[in-house]
C-alpha cells in the first residue's frame, strides 16, 4: 500500500500504551471494604479486557478525601503486581463530585485500538461515565478565537 509516498507493508497490530481507566465505590472507609471494593474492580478490568498483568506498566489509583483507611494499590499487589508500578493519590474535591469512590488509571501495552477497550465503572461510579454525546459542545466563538491565533501558511 503506498500511503503518503511511501511503500507500507501490512503488519502485526502494533503494541502501544494505552489508558484503561476504571471506578467503583465503597460504602465505608474501611480497609476491608477498599481492598475488596478494589479487586473487584481490578478483576472485572482483567477479565473484560483480556489483561496480562505483565502487560501493565503502572497503575494509579485516587480516593475521594474520606477514603483514606489504606491503599487500593495494595489490592493490585494482592492480586500479584508485585513488578507493576502503583502510585495512590487523592481526587480533586469537586463540589457535588461522587463520595466514596475509587478510581484507577492503567497504563497497559496492548495491541487492542483504543475503541476497542472497555473501560470499568461498578456500583454508584456507573454515573461518572456519561455517554459520550452528553459532553458539552465547545461554544463556536472560543473555536474561532483560537483558530485566529493558529499561524496562517
Amino acid at each position: 500500500m503506498i500511503k503518503n509516498g511511501r511503500i507500507h507493508r501490512p503488519t502485526q497490530p502494533r503494541m502501544m500504551c494505552r489508558g484503561l481507566r476504571g471506578a467503583t465505590t465503597v460504602t465505608e472507609n474501611s480497609k476491608e471494604a477498599i481492598l475488596a471494593a478494589t479487586r473487584e474492580l481490578l478483576y472485572t478490568m482483567i477479565q473484560y479486557n483480556d489483561i496480562d498483568p505483565d502487560d501493565v506498566a503502572s497503575a494509579y489509583f485516587t480516593t475521594t478525601l474520606e477514603i483514606n483507611a489504606t491503599y487500593p494499590a495494595t489490592a493490585a499487589r494482592q492480586l500479584g503486581w508485585y513488578d507493576v508500578a502503583l502510585l495512590c493519590g487523592h481526587e480533586m474535591n469537586v463540589p457535588d463530585g461522587l463520595p466514596q469512590c475509587i478510581r484507577v488509571l492503567l497504563h497497559w501495552n496492548t495491541t487492542k485500538s483504543a475503541q476497542d477497550l472497555m473501560h470499568i465503572y461498578l456500583h454508584e461510579a456507573a454515573s461518572l461515565r456519561p455517554d459520550k454525546d452528553n459532553v458539552p459542545p465547545i461554544p463556536v466563538e472560543e473555536i474561532e478565537k483560537f483558530m485566529a491565533l493558529v499561524p496562517k501558511r
